[in-house]
């Protein structure tokens, strides 16, 4: 249910975030098909071949595509994967702790618009972005500002009457990113702001 969901909201239906405690806040979908201010940021720090982790509907993909670098996107939904490759970008259905083509041979991996929070476990996931990247390769990631509180959420997404399963979501902060990137096998991470979004390099 969680798939379809979601593929509903990238088609354009109105879906919300349901956590466990009863807030509801909407999913907007629509923010992630074109440019947002601070992506620049992110795509200037890619380097060729990037791993796009929770592609999405493809913006970053097909952007570093039309600047040469080599990418690829990935997603657990297929409409996204179809979305991906409509704008350009060439994309695969896979989930990150799959099977995925190129491990160990990536430059960059990317984690924009939140998505370290995949999995509910933020050191699980950089280690296993670190296992996909090549000897000295970068995960360049969009974090919390600092001062937030690092935490694991359960929610759901939800349209109406229909509910999708539980998952967990990890919110990391700026804080926090370089104690998480140790434990996960980086030696360092750096962390800036533009347009109001905070990002990170882990090398």
């Amino acid at each position: 249910m969680i798939g379809e969901l979601y593929a509903d909201a990238l088609a354009g239906e109105n879906a919300e975030l349901e956590y466990v405690d009863g807030t509801r806040s909407t999913l907007e979908t629509a923010r992630w098909f074109e440019p947002i201010d601070g992506d620049e940021e992110l795509l200037s720090r890619c380097s060729s071949p990037t791993l796009d982790v929770g592609s999405g509907p493809g913006r970053l993909t097909a952007a570093l595509t039309r600047r040469g670098i080599r990418a690829l996107g990935i997603d657990i939904t297929p409409r996204a994967v179809a979305l991906t490759r409509r704008a350009g970008g060439f994309a695969l259905l896979r989930d990150v702790f799959d099977d995925v083509p190129g491990s160990g041979r990536y430059a960059t991996a990317l984690l924009a618009d939140g998505n370290i929070g995949i999995g509910g476990n933020p050191e699980v996931l950089l280690h296993r972005v670190r296992q996909l990247l090549r000897p000295g390769g970068t995960i360049v990631a969009e974090v919390a500002p600092p001062g937030t509180r690092s935490r694991v959420d359960r929610l759901r997404l939800r349209r109406g009457p229909l509910a999708g399963e539980w998952f967990g979501w990890a919110t990391v902060s700026a804080s926090d990113v370089r104690r998480i990137g140790l434990a996960a096998g980086f030696a360092d991470a750096d962390c800036w702001t533009a347009h109001g979004r905070w990002l990170a390099r882990l090398h």
